[in-house]
This record gives C-alpha cells, sequence and structure tokens, in this order.
C-alpha cells in the first residue's frame, strides 16, 4: 500500500533517479533557473517526494526541477544544501510510478501521451481500470481506451498526437480502423490513414459548443442524475468557457477533450 512513512532530512546525494521514475517531459531550464534563484533566496519551501526502496535508498518520485536547482545551486556553492528536505513514501514500484505520474500531471497541463506508459504499465500488473482511474482522477472510460488502443498504436500517430498535431479524437478513429483491419493490412490501413492527414486541405471543423445547447444537455442530465457532482479545476472551466465562446484556437482539440472527460454530459 503506498503510504507517506516519514518526512526526514538527507544527504543530497543519497536521491537517486531510477530508470522507472522520471519526470515526464524534458526539464524546462527557464523553471529550473526560476527555482534556482527561490531556492537560494527562500529556501527549499516544499520537500522532494522519495521513494525509500529499503533502508537508506532514495529514488526520486517528484521534485525534479527542484532537484536539477539545488544540483546548480552546488556547482556554484558545494556548501550548499549537504542536506535536502523530503516526503518518503513506500509501496509497490507500479503504486510508486503511479504517484511519479500524478505528481507531474499535477504540476503542469499534461498531455494525454503522458499518460500512456504508466496506465499501460498498471494494467499489466493487474490495477483495475477503476483503481487507475481513481487514482490519477480521472474516468474508467478514460482509462479504457488508453488502455485499448496505445499497445498496438502505430508509432507515428503517438508523435503526432504528443506534438498537438492530431486530437485524441481523431487518433482513437484510426486506432479503430487499424484494429478493424484484415490481418497482415494493419501497417497499409495506418499508411492510408497517415496519407489522408497530410492531403487534407483544412483543418477538422472545430466543434462549438452554444451556450443554449449546453443548458438543453445539462439540464436533461441534471433531471436524470439529481444527484452528480463534479470535481473541476481551473483549467476545466476554461476549457469549457472555451467552447462556450467558440475560441477556434491551436488548443480547441485539448478543450475539447478535457470537457469531454469532466462533462460528458455536454458534449457528443
Amino acid at each position: 500500500m503506498l503510504t507517506t512513512k516519514r518526512y526526514d532530512y538527507v544527504p543530497f546525494d543519497r536521491v537517486q533517479t531510477h530508470p522507472l521514475l522520471a519526470n515526464h517531459r524534458e526539464l524546462n531550464l527557464q523553471k529550473v533557473l526560476h527555482y534556482r534563484d527561490d531556492i537560494l533566496k527562500n529556501g527549499l519551501l516544499e520537500p522532494l517526494v522519495v521513494w525509500e526502496r529499503k533502508h537508506g535508498e532514495y529514488f526520486l518520485v517528484g521534485g525534479f526541477h527542484r532537484l536539477e536547482a539545488i544540483r546548480r545551486i552546488r556547482a556554484d556553492h558545494p556548501d550548499y544544501y549537504d542536506r535536502i528536505d523530503v516526503r518518503v513514501v513506500a509501496g509497490e514500484l507500479e503504486e510508486i510510478r503511479a504517484l511519479n505520474l500524478k505528481l507531474n500531471a499535477d504540476r503542469l497541463d499534461a498531455r494525454i501521451t503522458d499518460y500512456f506508459d504508466t496506465i499501460v504499465y498498471l494494467n499489466n500488473a493487474n490495477w483495475s481500470k477503476e483503481r487507475i482511474a481513481a487514482f490519477l482522477d480521472k474516468s474508467p472510460a478514460w482509462v479504457e481506451e488508453i488502455v485499448r488502443f496505445v499497445p498496438g498504436m502505430d508509432p507515428r500517430l503517438r508523435v503526432l498526437l504528443h506534438e498537438g498535431k492530431l486530437s485524441w479524437s481523431r487518433c482513437k478513429q484510426i486506432c479503430r480502423r487499424v484494429l478493424d483491419a484484415a490481418p497482415g493490412q494493419e501497417r497499409a490501413v495506418a499508411d492510408a490513414a497517415l496519407r489522408e492527414l497530410d492531403g487534407d486541405a483544412k483543418p477538422e471543423p472545430r466543434y462549438v459548443l452554444s451556450p443554449k445547447a449546453a443548458h438543453k444537455r445539462f439540464q436533461r442530465h441534471i433531471a436524470q442524475s439529481p444527484r452528480a457532482t463534479y470535481t473541476v479545476t481551473g483549467e476545466d472551466l476554461l476549457a469549457l468557457l472555451a467552447l462556450l465562446a467558440g475560441k477556434a484556437e491551436a488548443d480547441a482539440d485539448r478543450h475539447l477533450e478535457r470537457v469531454r472527460e469532466i462533462f460528458p454530459a455536454l458534449v457528443d
């Protein structure tokens, strides 16, 4: 079971990185330098999160930018931060990987591709879809789609999705076509779909959710589920407002996916 064992003050050099526990995006140099200056001025205000696999052996789970900032501080001031504040957690590797992903996702506007490897790993470790969804604050249906489509996804689709050049909705459509292909024809179907993407003369039409349609659909939903509750973030509300305003901006697909996940009754 995942638990916080204690808060501690450990030697900096004892905190290691684990090959299966990583920051889910490349370190942002500007963010590292911001943390360096802030830590020099105000100290380390939030402890790093480390996994104690066995006594005295610490692997970083959360705080990759802050760790790099301290490493840079120590390069200029070798006598600074010989020891650092940490929150020590314990658990099985799959639980620690899930925590690693959750801490990263909570701190950035995570792309869906940031979740892929960990969710597939947890599914293979016999976590139920419901358990994965509850831990990551996602819906079981969202997790189910990743488990269904990602293991056999063409790597080229994943790259386009990660770079924001392909929406998750369109990616799923292509994945379904590949899964439905005759045995031995999967690659040809994927190639044809990618050629279609290259040949698109205009971007996919943006789905616009009008205030009138949103009111009608949500009213119907509340009538059917009067006790329904929602836990939303500022980003969730921003995505909903962007759709209601009809914003055809570069991240419209991301807004649509977020609203579809949090407010499934509002969109088709």
